[in-house]
């Protein structure tokens, strides 16, 4: 991929899902909860979309050595047609969680999932070193705004209900236009011309040089992602519905805010990185949004517990396009697809592991547990990141020390 239209489509693509994304992570738990899932079984319905995720990833991940890119990631726009047409077909607890599993609605919003490893991939080849975090930066901050925007359309239920729709059949028609979302994913990945992987070796194995570097990040990253998992978002917003009473409005409008802080701290992630480096960056901005959640977790007050909540989005995301590009940097170009799925592939495995605890937890009486949970293992992940990592350098790092 050289032309800077294939950008361009990457870009929108990015911010069509991140729309579906917004308001998914919203409408789900509202939608289980209407059809009488309890939070424990919504947490076993997140667990298992996690985990098909993680699966998918790893499968594109070495598919992506020998084939189109493009023919993957039309692939995946396909998914996400079948996925928003097969969730409202039956609220059998069994087809739900096989839907969650084969799909691609997950229950948080962010890098994660099949499409991530293709589009990280294509972005970075033939992105010059000094210019890759603000690539990624850009990418990610345009699917946190396509995320806010989709937040806000978690609130249209309501106004369908008012025009006579009962309330489980209007949010069955937003999984309806994550479908249509999904039709116009797939012109634009129709659109980018076919992309073969960096040129290798016929024999050669996904991962060579970088293959202890990539395994550690794996390991830390999963650390990550399995605390990540106690407070995805769609629990997050159960939380609120459950222990105040939050209404899907005000949810909206709390994510939409959430999701907009989230994508303007990733440019100023991108600065950050430049003159602090990339592993600082990680670290120094994600250990107070961990403080942030645990204070939220204990606060009786509402309002509190949305401004800590607000802050912990401004700053928990600036490691997600420094990470990326971390990961890149540290690799060669022919590891990029195979690196970026195996650093992906443990995050998504990880965090399908907790939500169902966190669902269960959701039922006892400190119901800020799960998020008291995340933030405590967020801290000690970020502590050994820094201790494992603090003299791997990027190129750009090791150029201008």
């Amino acid at each position: 991929m050289n032309g800077r239209s294939d950008i361009f489509y990457l870009y929108c693509a990015r911010a069509v899902r991140g729309f579906g994304d917004g308001f998914a992570v919203i409408i789900l738990p509202a939608y289980l909860s209407a059809v009488g899932f309890t939070p424990f079984q919504i947490g076993i319905v997140a667990a298992a979309a996690l985990f098909g995720s993680a699966v998918m990833t790893l499968t594109v991940g070495y598919l992506a050595r020998h084939h189109d890119l493009r023919g993957l990631l039309l692939f995946g726009a396909v998914a996400m047609v079948v996925t928003g047409i097969a969730f409202p077909f039956s609220s059998d607890i069994l087809f739900v969680i096989a839907v969650a599993f084969l799909g691609t609605m997950n229950p948080s919003t962010g890098d994660i999932g099949m499409f991530v490893p293709l589009e990280h991939s294509m972005l970075a080849h033939g992105v010059a070193d000094d210019q890759r975090t603000h690539v990624f930066a850009r990418y990610s901050l345009i699917g946190a705004l396509a995320t806010a925007a989709g937040a806000l359309a978690a609130a249209a239920p309501d106004g369908i209900v008012r025009l006579g729709l009962a309330p489980i059949a209007s949010l069955q028609a937003m999984f309806y236009f994550y479908a249509a979302l999904g039709v116009a994913a797939m012109g634009l990945y129709w659109s980018i011309p076919c992309a073969l992987p960096h040129a290798a070796k016929p024999r050669a194995t996904p991962l060579g040089p970088s293959r202890s570097i990539v395994y550690r990040l794996a390991a830390l990253f999963s650390l990550d992602a399995f605390a990540g998992g106690f407070a995805v978002q769609s629990l997050v917003a159960l939380w609120l519905f459950e222990r105040f009473n939050l209404s899907l409005a005000e949810a909206s409008v709390f994510f939409f805010w959430s999701n907009v802080l989230a994508a303007f701290s990733y440019p100023v992630a991108a600065r950050l990185a430049k003159r602090f480096g990339l592993v600082n960056t990680m670290v120094f901005t994600h250990i107070p949004s961990s403080l942030c959640l645990i204070v939220a977790a204990v606060s009786p007050n509402l309002p509190i517990v949305l401004l800590l909540l607000l802050v912990r989005s401004a700053l928990s995301q600036m490691d997600v396009p420094t990470r990326t590009s971390y990961v890149m940097a540290v690799v060669t170009p022919a590891e990029r697809p195979a690196a970026a799925s195996i650093t992906a592939v443990p995050r998504s495995l990880a965090s399908s592991l907790s939500p169902a605890v966190a669902g269960a937890l959701l039922a006892t009486p400190f119901t800020g547990l799960p998020l008291v949970i995340c933030g405590t293992l967020k801290i000690a992940y970020d502590l050994l990141l820094l201790w494992s990592f603090r003299h791997v350098k990027p190129p750009e790092e090791l150029q201008h020390p």
